[in-house]
């Protein structure tokens, strides 16, 4: 006679119905994986970087098994285990009576059960260790560092590549017999091992051992963790001195309190072994054990560390934690190539202008006028021709050889934006077929402006020149390949098919535009390269259909037998395919380098386990003013070393992708070429000299070492430890309160200690907590290897920092007049970088500004230079181009010499004494007529606005500053129309303007 089941059984067509739609379910994902998994075969078979793709796969692949196999063998044979030392004989009660029916449920499908458990938890398992491929790899090829670590003398390598993934082997093994007890014991109550209720033992002897063992390996694996977690100690934060890396306490009460714990966890596992089962055989014993074990690791791990951190070490940080700040400061800097920062003094004693400004032919005539950031809107307006063309929101700074005299050059390159397609241009056949490539890099001398403010483009020119003398008469940067197919506009959806059915078709992609006006005006081209997968076949066309959702690769004629498809077309989000295991720089550039267009894209080799290295966002030290507007936001990514290992090119026209080592030296670099079969990098040998020359220093790798030297340039631990003589990233100089970072610039410029012009990325920063300037850092390559130079001035200097510096030149009385001349209601100012240049013991400071007028489709012309010496407010004028602003300068400085201070250093008249006219304002004649009527009366009112002003910037008060300069705006305008009335009514010419200088008191 059947038994009746507990729960009802589901029809045969419910049963059909749920097994037809799990096969559904299971079809379409593995339909979904093995497309995926097809096409991304075929993408790397293009770019010849198939040892990635396979590495990666069956790397994940064999870990997943191997991680769900074991995770399976130990949790389902532990049940399997349980269920087999169940009681034969279970006393009856109303708990077991209860039990009853769920036996009766398990038991005739109880292998079913066990199997089905034991294979969910081993496919979390495994999907939890595929996604450390990367760490089993560098686990399997590290190697050394060939430096120790100063507490235990093991190399850094085991920290880098060893440690990691044993501390995710011992998570997983803590997960597998926490999931393991668990389970058995559910087993074990369920069959009556384990009792709630009734009389005698409430474990079996079975259960007891089982169980028991179950705690014991957890206790071991407890022990384990106390040995790794004495090695983990130097990469914890010392929160006491705020540096990374075991402190005192630790090293003193911590580490001998985890070496004993490991002793008494493995002792704690015998005990619960023999008391449990060979001895007494209760649980009373083991229990007191594990209670033991609890306290200890409170005591021993918890409280006398804290009694020697807090009576011990406070009383006395700066000494006992001294050798162990020294331990942060060194590791940081060989971790982050701080090592190679070369410091030298810079006095800045002269605050004159020198003559030999006028002179000069290494830093004045290389000063950068064109902000990359603000001339974007000019390429586009004046090179961009057609609307779908795009510069980007921000170009880039590289510097070119033409005619034996190398300079900075701004750059850009102008692309397809599948954005700005008008509704016509977007169906499917134009947006992929038609418009497929942008054309051309236009670049610009970056000290050089023409025709009222505009760029002198000398590149990337379309047909005809509406203005030759705003451009050069031909291509001096020439392209032998402009076409570009991959570029920074390009998103993921934004793929090509390129190719025409016969060589006799008509080409089908839009070119450039080839004339003015009539018939032939838009030519068109064929693309021609090697990159690109095929899709002629009907089976590649089906695959990519599935793939992109896309009816049209099977119905279009566009798509033909000799069609191919251009995809991941972004040169960072390729480099990032091909090379996983890279860091990307959040600003890849274009360079020509023997007539190609090549995207550089520097990459990083990272580690988070470099012990006593400071740890570091890369997200938050990398993020500034331009981040998010033409520089890529890196991602959360928590480091303490960082090498700038690889050189990445992409070629604009067929996509080709280019490895390069750049640091031979590099451990981690060398781990995981050797993961890829040893050639997946291309030499530093090979790197052919034309690229070389367009190399430059990242930017992100220079903020987050720049971030760290504002600390880590103090090397004694005393002066560490009391942090005065730290340093501060000052905020943009025109939107300080917006509290965005100043970002770095580059500059092919010379500074002192070189021996000659060098492309440099540069960095000003000061004092923490004030404004003045403390150091100029500098990044560049000196015989093909990277430097850092930090020009440090004297802790008093006078010399203003860059926010202050801007405060002073555009509060200059005389400055401020002529820049609200130049704002209005139809135009505004936007003020471009602000560069901070040492020369003649001094600092020189350049801020070009522009002027973009509000009407529709403006864009920003530079009408005049910002330049100041000094300490920035003594010596600043507000010149029409560089040239003539060093002319003043100079003359400025040989009046201060002969004693005639300029405008910015005069004092408030005293009460009763006549105001001294400016030496910047045209001085009156000897024989002019004094000042009458209301001509006089402006003038004074003028002078009192003026005295106004410097008190008011003496005072600090900024709403009082504010309302002087207004007022004193207004007393110029009504001086100057009373001296237009006067000169109309016959007054004389030659009445003198006010001296209008507030700003001596800056």
């Amino acid at each position: 006679m059947r038994s009746s089941s507990p729960l009802p059984r589901m029809s045969r067509r419910g049963r059909v119905t749920i097994g037809v739609l799990i096969g559904v379910f299971v079809l379409f994902t593995l339909l979904g994986w093995g497309v995926q998994a097809w096409t991304d075969w075929l993408w790397f078979s293009e770019v010849d970087y198939t040892e990635v793709f396979r590495g990666v796969l069956v790397t994940r692949l064999l870990l997943f098994l191997a991680a769900a196999l074991a995770m399976a063998a130990i949790v389902g044979g532990n049940l399997w285990l349980a269920q087999r030392l169940r009681p034969r004989n279970r006393l009856h009660s109303p708990e077991q009576a209860t039990l009853e029916r769920y036996r009766m449920l398990l038991g005739p499908r109880l292998g079913l059960w066990i199997t089905l458990a034991a294979a969910i938890v081993g496919l979390f398992a495994g999907l939890s260790t595929q996604s450390r491929w990367n760490q089993w790899l560098l686990f399997l090829h590290g190697g050394d560092f060939g430096v120790n670590d100063p507490e235990f003398g093991v190399d850094v390598g085991f920290y880098v590549f060893q440690l990691p993934f044993w501390r995710f082997l011992l998570g997983l093994g803590f997960t597998a017999v926490v999931l393991a007890l668990i389970g058995s014991l559910a087993m074990h109550y369920l069959f009556g091992g384990v009792r709630l209720q009734g009389v005698g033992d409430r474990m079996s002897n079975a259960a007891r051992a089982h169980l028991s063992t179950l705690v014991a390996v957890f206790v071991l694996l407890k022990a384990v963790a106390y040995v790794l977690d004495r090695r983990s100690m130097l990469l914890e934060f010392n929160d006491g001195v705020n540096v990374f890396g075991a402190g005192y306490a630790d090293i003193n009460a911590l580490l001998p309190a985890k070496e004993i714990l490991a002793y008494i966890s493995v002792v704690v596992a015998i005990a619960i072994i023999v008391f449990s089962n060979a001895w007494m055989r209760n649980l009373v014993w083991p229990g007191i054990s594990l209670a033991l074990l609890g306290v200890s690791a409170v005591a021993i791990g918890g409280i006398y560390p804290w009694a020697v951190q807090t009576f011990e070490v406070k009383p006395s940080a700066r000494d006992k934690e001294a050798p162990y700040i020294q331990r942060s400061i060194d590791a940081t800097r060989a971790s982050f190539g701080l090592d190679i920062a070369q410091n030298s003094a810079y006095a800045a004693s002269n605050l004159t202008p020198p003559a030999s400004l006028a002179t000069d032919t290494s830093v004045v005539p290389n000063a950068r006028l064109l902000d990359p950031q603000l001339v974007s809107e000019t390429y586009t307006q004046l090179q961009q021709v057609r609307g779908f063309y795009d510069f980007g929101p921000k170009l880039d700074i590289d510097r070119y050889t033409v005619d034996g005299e190398t300079q900075d050059y701004v750059v850009g390159v102008r692309e397809i934006n599948y954005g700005e397609l008008t509704a016509q241009q977007s169906n499917w056949i134009n947006r992929h077929t038609v418009y497929t490539h942008g054309y051309g890099v236009v670049a610009a001398p970056a000290n050089q402006v023409v025709c009222g403010g505009q760029p002198y483009f000398v590149s990337g020119f379309l047909g005809e020149r509406a203005q030759e003398s705003c451009s050069s008469p031909a291509d001096q940067i020439p392209a032998s390949q402009p076409r570009i197919y991959y570029g920074e506009r390009m998103e993921p959806g934004d793929y090509a098919i390129v190719g025409k059915p016969s060589p006799d078709a008509n080409p089908a992609e839009f070119d450039r535009p080839a004339g003015e006006s009539g018939e032939g005006r838009e030519s068109y081209y064929t693309y021609t390269g090697e990159g690109g997968v095929e899709i002629g076949s009907f089976t590649r066309r089906l695959l990519y259909a599935i793939k992109e959702q896309e009816a049209n690769f099977l119905l279009s004629e566009a798509v033909n037998e000799n069609s191919k498809l251009l995809y991941v077309r972004n040169p960072r989000d390729r480099v990032e395919k091909v090379a996983p295991f890279l860091t990307l720089d959040g600003d890849p550039y274009p360079a020509i380098v023997d007539g190609r267009v090549l995207w550089i894209v520097d990459g990083y080799t990272t580690a988070a386990t470099y012990p006593y290295a400071e740890r570091v966002n890369l997200q938050q030290e990398t993020t500034d003013e331009l981040t998010g507007r033409g520089t890529i936001q890196l991602a959360r990514e928590n480091v303490n070393y960082i090498r700038n290992s690889v050189k990445a090119t992409v070629d604009a026209y067929d996509g080709t992708v280019t490895l390069y080592e750049f640091d031979e030296n590099d451990p981690v670099l060398k781990a995981w070429n050797k993961a890829f079969g040893g050639d997946l990098i291309k030499s530093r040998a090979e790197i052919p000299p034309s690229l070389v020359e367009h190399f430059r220093y990242p930017a992100d790798l220079f903020k987050v070492q720049r971030n760290l030297l504002i600390r880590f340039h103090v090397t004694a631990p005393g002066d560490f430890y009391s942090g005065q003589d730290f340093w501060q990233v000052p905020n943009v100089p025109d939107a300080p309160d917006s509290g965005v970072k100043q970002p770095p610039y580059y500059l092919y410029t010379q500074f002192p200690g070189q021996d000659e012009p060098r492309f440099q990325l540069t960095s000003a920063v000061t004092p923490n907590g004030r404004q003045n300037l403390a150091a100029l850092i500098s990044g560049s390559y000196q015989d093909g290897r990277p430097t850092l130079q930090v020009l440090e001035l004297p802790d008093q200097t006078r010399v203003s920092g860059p926010v202050q510096v801007h405060q002073q030149m555009t509060n200059n009385a005389n400055i401020r007049q002529q820049l609200n001349l130049l704002s209005s209601n139809q135009a505004q100012v936007q003020y471009g970088n602000l560069l901070s240049l040492p020369f003649g013991n001094g600092m020189l400071y350049v801020e070009p500004v522009y002027v973009k007028s509000n009407q529709q489709d403006a864009y920003p012309l530079l009408q005049k230079v910002l330049l100041s010496y000094g300490d920035g407010g003594s010596f600043v004028v507000l010149a029409d181009n560089p040239a003539d602003g060093i002319k003043q300068l100079v003359e400025q400085g040989k009046r201060a010499a002969a004693g005639n201070p300029p405008p910015a250093t005069e004092e408030p008249p005293a009460d009763g004494e006549k105001p001294k006219a400016s030496p910047s304002a045209s001085p009156p004649a000897d024989d002019a007529p004094p000042l009458a009527g209301e001509l006089a009366v402006a003038a004074n009112q003028v002078q009192a606005a003026i005295t106004e002003v410097r008190a008011a910037q003496a005072s600090g008060d900024f709403e009082r500053y504010g309302r002087a300069l207004k007022a004193l705006d207004e007393a110029l305008t009504a001086f100057q129309q009373a001296q237009q009335a006067s000169n109309a009514g016959g007054g004389s010419s030659a009445a003198p303007t006010p001296a209008a200088s507030p700003s001596s008191a800056g």
